[in-house]
C-alpha cells in the first residue's frame, strides 16, 4: 500500500517545529543574564542543561522502550506540548539560574521524544528510501540548530520574550500536526512490555554495532564544529585585520546550508548506496578536520569561509545516513529504542568532545586543536571499513 503524499512532509514540518525548542534559548542567551542578572559562565551551563537533558531524556526512553510500547506519534506530541510548556517557563520572572537550568534541562528531557522518535515514525512508514526520507528529517534538524545565528544576526528587531513564544507555540503546532495526521506507519511493530535488556542487546548485531560506531565518530565531530564556527571565524578575522565577517549571518550559512547536503545525501545514496555515501561524506570531513590548520593561513578570506562552508556541508550529510543505518540493522520491535540509544550515546560524546577540545584550546593557543576533531571521523571510518570485511 503506498504512503500518501502528506506524510513525509508533515513529519518534516513537526520534526523542524519542535526542535526550534532545542536552540531557542541560545537565541536570547544575552537577554536571559541581564534580565536575572546571570554571571556570565550561566551561558555555557544553560547550553549544556539542554543536551544532558536529551541525553538523560533518550536512556530513560531507551530502557522503558517508550517509542516502541507506545504510539510514536502520541508519544512526539506529548513530549511536543510538554518541551512547549518547559520552555515557556523560561519567562517566569522569578526565576533564577538553578530553576533556568531545570527548565532547560526539562525542554531536552522532552526533545527525546521528539529527535529520535521522528526517525522512528518515518522509518516506520519508508522502509525503501529510507535515507531519503530521513535526509529530510535531519535537514530540518540542522536549519534549527542554524537559527539562534540567524536570530541574533537580527536581535535587535525581536523582543527575547516573543521569541520564546513563538517557538513554543512553533512545537506545539508541530506535535498536534504529527498526532492528526500521521497515524501509526505500515511497518511498525509494537513491543508490549519494558525490556531492560534491549539497551543491550541491540549491539549484539554485528552490523548494527558497525553503523553505531560509525555514527558515535561522526558525532565526536559535528556538534564540536557547530559549536566553534563563530569562535573559527572569530579567529581569523584577529589574526586577518582586512577581514570584516557578519559572524552571525555566516554562521547561519555555514550551519544551515548543511540541511541540503542531508537531503542531497540521500538522493546519492539511492544511487550509490547508504553506507558508501556515508563512508564518502565521513572521508571528507575527516580531510576538513585534518587540512583545517593550513586554512586558517590563508590570506584571502573568500577561501576561508568558502572550506567553512564546505566542512559544514559535509559534516552532517552522513548523519541521516547512519541514522538509516541504524534502523535497517535493528531488531524490528525495538526500532524505535535502537535509534535512541544510538542519538543518548553519540549526544555524550558531543560533551566529551567539546569540553576536550575546550580544555585543550586553553593549553595550546593554536589553530592544530581541529585536527584532534579527525579522531572520531578516522574511528568512523574503520567502522565502516570493518563492516565490508
Amino acid at each position: 500500500m503506498p504512503v500518501k503524499k502528506w506524510i513525509l512532509p508533515c513529519i518534516v514540518l513537526s520534526q523542524f517545529c519542535c526542535t526550534s525548542l532545542w536552540f531557542a534559548g541560545n537565541g536570547v542567551m544575552n537577554d536571559l543574564a541581564v534580565t536575572f542578572q546571570l554571571p556570565e559562565s550561566a551561558l555555557s551551563h544553560l547550553t549544556s542543561a539542554v543536551q544532558f537533558g536529551f541525553i538523560v531524556g533518550t536512556l530513560v526512553f531507551a530502557l522503558l522502550t517508550i517509542a516502541d510500547r507506545f504510539s510514536p506519534s502520541r508519544v512526539f506530541m506529548v513530549c511536543a506540548i510538554a518541551g512547549a510548556l518547559f520552555n515557556l517557563g523560561t519567562l517566569l520572572e522569578n526565576n533564577s539560574l538553578l530553576s533556568l537550568l531545570g527548565f532547560r534541562f526539562l525542554t531536552g528531557f522532552s526533545l527525546a521524544g521528539i529527535y529520535p522518535v521522528g526517525m522512528k515514525i518515518a522509518a516506520d512508514y519508508y522502509q525503501k528510501g529510507l535515507g531519503k526520507s530521513l535526509g529530510f528529517l535531519v535537514g530540518a534538524l540542522v536549519i534549527g540548530t542554524a537559527f539562534p545565528h540567524l536570530l541574533k544576526g537580527f536581535s535587535g528587531e525581536l523582543p527575547w520574550r516573543s521569541v520564546l513564544i513563538f517557538t513554543s507555540t512553533l512545537a506545539t503546532f508541530g506535535g498536534l500536526l504529527m498526532f492528526f495526521f500521521v497515524p501509526d506507519g505500515p511497518f511498525r511493530k509494537p513491543s508490549q512490555q519494558p525490556d531492560f535488556s534491549a539497551f543491550f542487546t541491540v549491539f549484539k548485531n554485528k552490523k548494527f554495532r558497525a553503523a553505531a560506531f560509525g555514527y558515535f565518530g561522526h558525532m565526536w565531530e559535528l556538534y564540536t564544529f557547530w559549536a566553534l564556527v563563530p569562535v573559527m571565524l572569530s579567529n581569523y578575522m584577529a589574526s586577518h585585520s582586512y577581514a570584516n565577517f557578519n559572524i552571525p549571518i555566516l554562521s547561519f550559512l555555514i550551519i544551515g546550508l548543511g540541511g541540503l547536503s542531508c537531503i542531497l545525501g540521500g538522493y546519492i545514496a539511492k544511487k550509490i548506496g547508504t553506507k558508501k555515501t556515508a563512508f564518502l561524506a565521513l572521508s571528507m570531513s575527516c580531510l576538513c578536520c585534518l587540512s583545517s590548520p593550513l586554512i586558517f593561513n590563508l590570506s584571502t578570506p573568500f577561501i576561508f569561509v568558502g572550506f567553512l562552508i564546505f566542512w559544514g556541508l559535509v559534516v552532517i550529510a552522513d548523519s541521516p545516513l547512519f541514522s538509516t543505518l541504524v534502523a535497517q540493522n535493528a531488531i524490528a520491535a525495538y526500532k524505535g529504542t535502537a535509534l535512541t540509544i544510538v542519538n543518548c550515546i553519540g549526544f555524550a560524546i558531543t560533551i566529551v568532545s567539546i569540553q576536550f577540545i575546550g580544555a585543550l584550546s586553553n593549553i595550546i593557543d593554536s589553530n592544530n586543536i581541529y585536527l584532534f576533531l579527525a579522531f572520531g571521523p578516522i574511528l568512523g571510518l574503520i567502522a565502516l571499513y570493518s563492516k565490508e570485511k
